[in-house]
């Protein structure tokens, strides 16, 4: 019998600390709800203490989530302790995760306490969380960079406390694997009440080894490894969660634990957090890039038609790649899109919302002749973000382009209830309609990024937008999604400032 490689998952978490990855309520609840379908041991679901709309989305999550269970971050401190305590208390299994610095530039820089006064933090916190569920996660922060017998210390006397998962992360992405998988080895060994806890690993992606340090840390012992989909994260990421299942699964020789998950729900994951944040996976991305089941060398080719073992490790249908269409058309009723919906793990609160999405559908079935399930994800966010709190909408666009002439762009906004016009020229019909929306607008924001990806195959196939601004620091993203790419792009120009202005938009947990 293998062991049991339990997986966690940050995506709503440590993923949405990446700049411009804010998640609403409702997003986090629609990738929550297809990572419980994925069979997710446990959902990191937020930061409870960051803001109000962290705690509550924290608590949405529980109410929700039945299967995996739900977990809530607090630093070492009574009260974001007892804040994910309250947040997660619907749930129907909950785990709360306490943290607190080891390493001595975090202690002497950052918390500014001696030793022992960092033991005795941590294992107060242990305890405390402990009054409230006990499924209770210990991280000494920057474990990667703290002295040995210190962090053995440390985890001895938080596991006494009560901790029944020691989390070990590399923060800042330092280590190397062979080095990182010797460290949980060695804690395993030295630690004498070791076996009353599972090892876990967070690993940093800052060298571009953050799966490497988690694989190897599973070689030798931690039995839990923290991850995102599609390595989202903070700085360069996390470990991305489909390159670990993917490489114990495929790796059995190796590896003498495996994961439960339901790994051809991969795809769907990685397509709907790709959709909701705005950050698009690179074709060469490992097990979900576009190209990481594609052969173009004609020895590869021949190889891969005589026996497709010759050139690949993995099957294409084991992690969700098909071609999944929706076989609907502009005939079909709003019975037969509704249960397509939920079949893909979507369901609309609203009526009005559903009715909404129902008319876009329609609306793309006229331009489209394929709708596919990608279509969907991206009509279905465009549908819930333009219910959600708007300042700034899209009304009408033209924009003309002419060999020899200035292409030029005329927009209409209803800017809170108002219409207004505006009509200007630029390199492109991009940059000319970005610019007549600044002359509305005045927002003063600074475009960081602008990004165009297809989101099925054809001509005819919808363009999806991504959009980064900053403004006085502080940065967002923007998504539009339409067949055509201007559209496409006024709309997550939009989307951005909406942000920018929103009130209720989310802080950066860590500020």
């Amino acid at each position: 019998m293998k062991d049991k490689l339990i997986i966690f998952d940050t995506t709503l978490r440590d993923g949405e600390q990446s700049p411009g990855a804010s998640m609403t309520k409702d997003e986090k609840l629609r990738i929550a709800k297809a990572l419980e379908k994925m069979r997710v041991d446990i959902i990191e679901a937020g930061f409870p203490i960051a803001s109000p709309g962290d705690f509550e989305a924290v608590k949405a999550v529980a109410e929700l989530v039945t299967e995996s269970t739900v977990c809530g971050l607090a630093r070492a401190l009574d009260k974001d302790i007892d804040r994910a305590a309250e947040a997660l208390k619907p749930a129907n299994s909950s785990r709360i995760h306490t943290f607190l610095a080891t390493s001595p530039i975090h202690m002497r820089e950052k918390l500014r306490m001696e030793p022992d006064q960092v033991v005795e933090q941590a294992v107060h916190a242990v305890k405390r969380a402990r009054n409230y569920t006990d499924n209770v996660e210990f991280s000494p922060e920057d474990a990667g960079r703290s002295e040995f017998e210190f962090l053995c210390r440390v985890i001895e006397a938080t596991i006494d406390a009560g901790a029944t998962t020691i989390n070990i992360p590399d923060t800042v992405g330092y280590n190397l694997p062979q080095f990182f998988g010797e460290l949980i080895g060695n804690l395993i060994e030295n630690i004498p009440n070791s076996d009353k806890a599972v090892f876990s690993v967070h690993c940093h992606n800052d060298l571009g080894l953050a799966v490497g340090n988690s694989l190897a840390a599973v070689i030798n012992g931690a039995r839990q490894v923290e991850c995102t989909i599609n390595g989202l994260g903070e700085r360069a990421g996390n470990a991305a969660l489909e390159e670990v299942v993917m490489t114990v699964r495929t790796r059995r020789d190796i590896f003498s634990c495996d994961t439960e998950l339901d790994t051809t729900q991969i795809m769907h994951c990685s397509r709907l957090v790709s959709t909701i944040t705005g950050f698009p996976v690179q074709p060469n991305k490992a097990i979900v890039g576009a190209n990481a089941f594609a052969h173009e060398s004609g020895i590869h080719q021949d190889g891969v038609l005589k026996s497709r073992e010759t050139y690949e490790i993995m099957r294409a249908e084991d992690v969700g790649w098909n071609a999944n269409r929706m076989v609907l058309g502009k005939h079909s009723g709003r019975n037969a899109f509704r249960s397509r919906l939920e079949e893909l793990g979507i369901k609309f609160e609203k009526e009005e919302d559903l009715n909404a999405a129902f008319a876009r559908f329609k609306d793309l079935a006229d331009k489209k002749h394929e709708i596919f399930d990608d279509d969907l994800q991206a009509l279905v966010s465009d549908t819930l973000q333009e219910g959600a709190d708007e300042w700034i909408k899209l009304v009408s666009i033209k924009a003309s382009i002419e060999t020899g002439e200035k292409p030029k762009a005329e927009i209409t906004l209803s800017i809170n209830g108002e219409e207004k016009r505006a009509c200007a020229e630029g390199g492109g019909p991009v940059d000319a309609t970005f610019k007549a929306i600044e002359s509305m607008i005045e927002s003063g924001c600074d475009l960081q990024l602008y990004s165009v990806n297809n989101i099925t195959t054809g001509t005819d196939s919808q363009g999806e937008v991504t959009v980064r601004i900053d403004k006085d620091g502080r940065i967002v993203n923007g998504l539009g999604a339409d067949t055509d790419i201007v559209t496409a792009s006024a709309k997550a120009y939009i989307s951005a400032l909406n942000k920018v202005f929103s009130e209720s938009e989310r802080a950066h947990p860590q500020v």
